[in-house]
C-alpha cells in the first residue's frame, strides 16, 4: 500500500478502515491449513473470502448479490444484517465442501458489530470455527 499523509488520514473514513485493516493484516495471515476470512462491507451489500495468504489464492468467496441470497432474508428484523448472517451462513457451506473448517477472521478495519458480526455469527453456525 502506498504511503498516505496523516492529515489525509484524519479527512476521509476510507482511508482511516484502510489504515486499520493495514494494521490488523500485520497480526492475520491466513494458511493453507488455516485460511483467512475477509469480510468487507459495503452501504448495501456485504461479501467474505476465504484466502491462503501462502498460496495467494481465494479458496471460496460469496456476495450478498449471489443469486442464492437475492430472495431470502425477509425475517422481523433488518433485512440487511439478516442478509449478512444468510451469507455467512452460505459461505461456510462452500468452505465446508472444499474442506475448510478452520479459518481466522479478519474484520477488514470494520468494528465488530451489526451486519460483519452477523456474518460471523452465521459463519460459525454454518460450522466454521473461528
Amino acid at each position: 500500500m502506498t504511503r498516505i499523509k496523516p492529515a489525509k488520514l484524519r479527512r476521509s473514513r476510507r482511508l482511516q478502515r484502510l489504515r486499520r485493516h493495514t494494521r490488523i493484516r500485520k497480526t492475520v495471515h491466513g494458511t493453507a491449513e488455516r485460511p483467512r476470512l475477509v469480510v468487507y462491507r459495503s452501504l448495501r451489500n456485504i461479501e467474505g473470502q476465504v484466502i491462503d495468504d501462502d498460496a495467494r489464492r481465494t479458496l471460496a468467496g460469496l456476495s450478498t448479490l449471489a443469486a442464492e441470497l437475492r430472495d431470502g432474508a425477509r425475517g422481523d428484523g433488518n433485512r440487511k444484517v439478516e442478509a449478512a448472517r444468510a451469507a455467512g451462513k452460505l459461505l461456510a457451506e462452500r468452505a465446508r465442501e472444499r474442506g475448510i473448517s478452520v479459518v481466522v477472521f479478519d474484520r477488514g478495519g470494520f468494528r465488530y458489530h451489526g451486519r460483519v458480526k452477523a456474518f460471523a455469527e452465521g459463519a460459525r453456525a454454518g460450522g466454521l470455527v473461528f
